[in-house]
């Protein structure tokens, strides 16, 4: 799913404009790199956790159970 997509959904779903939802996103994934970068993990309830990988590059770990997207 490209951004577009997420911010359209994210959009309806909180009744916001497409454009404050990416917004939103923007700010969401901005958050995420800085606390990896940091040395921080990012869980995301649900769907799995960000952490710096062993390259020094940001890695997702999906949770138990789900699929990676």
């Amino acid at each position: 799913m490209k951004k577009p997509e997420i911010a359209q959904k994210m959009a309806r779903r909180s009744g916001t404009t497409p454009g404050q939802a990416a917004d939103q996103l923007d700010l969401m994934v901005r958050e995420i790199l800085e606390s990896v970068r940091l040395g921080k993990e990012t869980r995301l309830p649900g769907l799995g956790r960000f952490l710096a990988g062993a390259d020094g590059k940001v890695a997702f770990e999906p949770e138990k159970g789900k699929r990676s997207v």
